[in-house]
């Protein structure tokens, strides 16, 4: 369920044992020019993986994971490891309290060791997502098996980066309190900008922040390995990570491990990332932008660049131009005008899809992948307008016809994408992660 609730006041998030993390200023850097951050203790700060593990560890709790519960047999047929491989990391999980024993689904008349299954434990634990995104911030709990438990959704705090973060902390600190049966392993958090994943830091224009201590303040308030990945690169890992079993288990195809997939992003702004050979591309600049790539279109008006043209507020902004009265209370009220058969409204949704479809064609051309995902609101809101969008995909497009995917979560992408980063670390090595965030 979604829950609406109040944005909170700032608290400080330091403890009695650790200062305040401040800003890096001018004059820091230039002393100390190889330091770019002041970092919080680093097991606080995780790196995200948002990469198919190739660990064997990793490997037998993914089989559980999609396939549970199943036998150790079946594991090992279905990862290209050793029954006794298989053996040990089993029993090393079962020992940890991630795996349990389903002896109740054991196979009667068996011959030899009993085939007892195993399935994922995963109501003792929980991983706490958060997406902070340009206008809302989304808290999710996810459970071990990497489906959305319950989510609340507020304003995105304005003001200065430092009373915003502590909001968000608050937030995370309450919404935690409904979960005292569970233990919580880690967080992760989806944010826009340039994400320095290593340190938990983010430069993010659109909200003012410069070298603002997302991982640091939240791991402090929280008291929880925390990690921190690009907004759209977190959506395209829980695609490849989750999205052959999350909530549409099946609807994504098999495609290779070494195929190259394309994730292109819309809602309030605009994005793309790169899937290639099984690991999200991640550049140690922040990811690329198509927010710039020219576009005309004299319904929606705009400057010219994608994301001001098909952005949630450039569609606002036009409709109340045009005289859209429903446009007052939000894009929601402009969609359910279309539907009512407002044709301004239905004209302006439609023009974002044109648009939408050629811009994704042209970055389809230029990068060629072997499976092309989209998501966000501006794609899964109105599926009215989807024809109109692979239509002008197909025409614009120099290549062979190419399908266009909807993201496996619909308009929960947000949320799927916050719950991978916070649940990576555990899916790259199981073992470890429990033990870090004990």
């Amino acid at each position: 369920m979604r829950t609406a609730v109040s944005t909170p006041v700032a608290v400080s998030t330091s403890t009695a044992d650790s200062a305040p993390v401040r800003p890096v200023t001018a004059a820091a850097r230039a002393a100390h020019p190889t330091r770019l951050h002041p970092v919080r203790p680093r097991r606080h700060v995780v790196s995200p993986a948002l990469q198919v593990a190739e660990s064997a560890s990793a490997a037998v709790f993914g089989a559980v994971r999609a396939r549970g519960p199943i036998a150790r047999d079946t594991i090992a047929r279905s990862t290209d490891l050793s029954i006794a491989t298989v053996n040990r990391q089993v029993t090393a999980l079962l020992d940890a309290g991630l795996l349990r024993e389903r002896a109740d689904l054991t196979i009667a008349g068996a011959i030899g060791r009993p085939r007892i299954p195993v399935e994922v434990n995963h109501e003792p634990f929980l991983t706490l997502g958060v997406h902070i995104g340009a206008r809302s911030t989304s808290i999710v709990a996810t459970d071990l098996l990497g489906r959305a438990l319950d989510a609340v959704e507020t304003p995105t705090p304005r003001g200065g980066q430092q009373v915003a973060l502590a909001a968000v902390a608050a937030s995370a600190q309450r919404y935690l309190t409904r979960w005292r049966r569970r233990r919580v392993l880690s967080v992760g958090v989806s944010i826009g900008g340039t994400v320095h994943s290593a340190t938990g830091y983010v430069d993010h224009p659109r909200l003012g922040w410069t070298e603002a201590p997302v991982g640091p303040v939240l791991a402090t308030a929280l008291g929880l390995p925390t990690s921190v990945a690009a907004h759209v690169e977190a959506m395209a890992g829980a695609e490849l990570l989750l999205g052959r079993t999350g909530p549409e288990r099946g609807s994504a195809p098999r495609l290779g491990d070494d195929a190259t997939r394309l994730y292109v992003y819309a809602r309030e702004t605009v994005g793309y990332a790169l899937v290639i050979g099984g690991r999200v591309h991640s550049p140690a600049s922040g990811p690329g932008t198509i927010a710039g790539l020219p576009v005309r279109s004299d319904l929606l008006g705009g400057d010219g660049t994608l994301e001001a043209t098909v952005s949630d507020e450039a569609v606002l902004t036009a409709a109340r131009q045009r005289g859209v009265a429903a446009a007052i209370d939000g894009v929601a009220a402009v969609l359910a005008a279309a539907r009512g058969g407002d044709e301004t409204a239905a004209a302006l949704l439609r023009e974002r899809a044109r648009i939408l479809g050629e811009s994704t064609a042209l970055l389809r051309d230029l990068l060629n992948p072997d499976e092309l995902v989209v998501g966000g609101q501006a794609f899964t809101d109105y599926p009215e307008e989807l024809p109109t969008l692979r239509e002008a995909f197909a025409a614009r497009s120099a290549l062979a016809p190419r399908a266009i995917r909807l993201t496996t979560f619909g308009n929960r992408v947000q949320e799927a994408g916050a719950g991978i980063v916070s649940l990576s670390a555990l899916f790259s090595d199981p073992i470890r992660a429990l033990r870090r965030a004990q």
